[in-house]
């Protein structure tokens, strides 16, 4: 495991080791225990576009096993704005650290930088392409509120089309007999270049309210308005869906909500103290999981 650009990178064995291994992390990612893991190691964060959690919770992970960080959170005030090509700025880094994470709007991006790395790349999210870290942290979380991974019924809702995290996950959750139900506008509707992948059952959906009953999982994902190179096709479908504790009423008792975050409107606050939310506990389990791929990547698999 050299890199980490696409899920695909991770097969069964190796997502479950890592899940294994985040769970013995939590103290550490709580401060209640120290670790000097990665003790003089370095972790460069390159950030092309913006990013509050999976930055921050790298970052976190990293100085929680004993290491320090470098890099940036806006490419304009690198050399990126003096027209160094990105190949270039991974080549320089890779001299400066122990393993480099790169978020960047232009799908592809992090399998070219792995071309070129003698570190190992982890990609933070590559335009509407994949996200495979937060697919972890997303397995880690299911895992912990359902207390397994196998059989469930998950419901993906909102921007299936640009929505990088749902389009990893997807294929994620495939190797674990996951029946899908991808609930979206008909414009955003999950690409066939994941569906015509997965070997289990899918169905797709444009409202919510006529299978919320039968989902385990409902995953929800914002319209992304940064996403469309239209933005008057973003205005047909902005505010489509609208999660309320209302509508929960309908809801399996142990149904629980997972968002990637930032949310706008598409989930109203009044669910935050329901027994459903579960999606800031699942930010949290960002730090954890990315300490145990931190671990395994740097300091091998062993």
């Amino acid at each position: 495991m050299k890199h980490v650009v696409s899920i695909e990178d991770l097969d069964r064995k190796r997502i479950l080791a890592i899940l294994k291994r985040a769970k013995q992390l939590v103290p550490v990612a709580e401060g209640k225990k120290k670790s000097k893991a990665l003790d003089g190691k370095i972790l460069a964060t390159c950030f092309f576009e913006p990013s509050t959690r999976t930055r921050l919770s790298f970052e976190s992970a990293m100085q929680r096993l004993g290491g320090s960080c470098i890099g940036f959170a806006d490419p304009s005030a690198t050399s990126h704005l003096k027209g160094e090509t990105l190949t270039d700025a991974i080549r320089m880094v890779d001299g400066y650290a122990d393993a480099i994470v790169l978020r960047h709007p232009r799908e592809g991006s992090a399998k070219m930088a792995s071309e070129v790395s003698k570190a190992p790349v982890i990609n933070g999210g590559d335009g509407a392409g994949q996200h495979p870290t937060q697919t972890l942290l997303d397995l880690f979380t299911i895992n912990e509120e359902m207390g397994k991974l196998e059989g469930l019924n998950v419901g993906m809702l909102g921007d299936l089309r640009y929505g990088r995290t749902v389009h990893s996950l997807s294929q994620a959750l495939d190797r674990f007999k996951t029946k899908f139900f991808f609930i979206s506008p008909e414009s955003l509707r999950m690409p066939s270049h994941v569906t015509d992948e997965l070997k289990n059952k899918w169905s797709t959906h444009e409202s919510l309210e006529g299978v919320l009953s039968n989902l385990d999982i409902l995953y929800v994902t914002r319209i992304q308005k940064e996403r469309f190179p239209d933005i008057e096709d973003y205005k047909k479908v902005a505010g489509a869906y609208k999660i309320d504790a209302e509508l929960l009423r309908n809801a399996k008792s142990k149904l629980k909500i997972l968002h990637p975050l930032p949310r706008v409107s598409e989930i109203s606050t009044d669910v935050d103290d329901t027994k459903h939310a579960a999606y800031f506990r699942q930010a949290f389990n960002g730090v954890t999981v990315r300490m145990a791929l931190l671990e395994k990547l740097i300091r091998g698999n062993k």
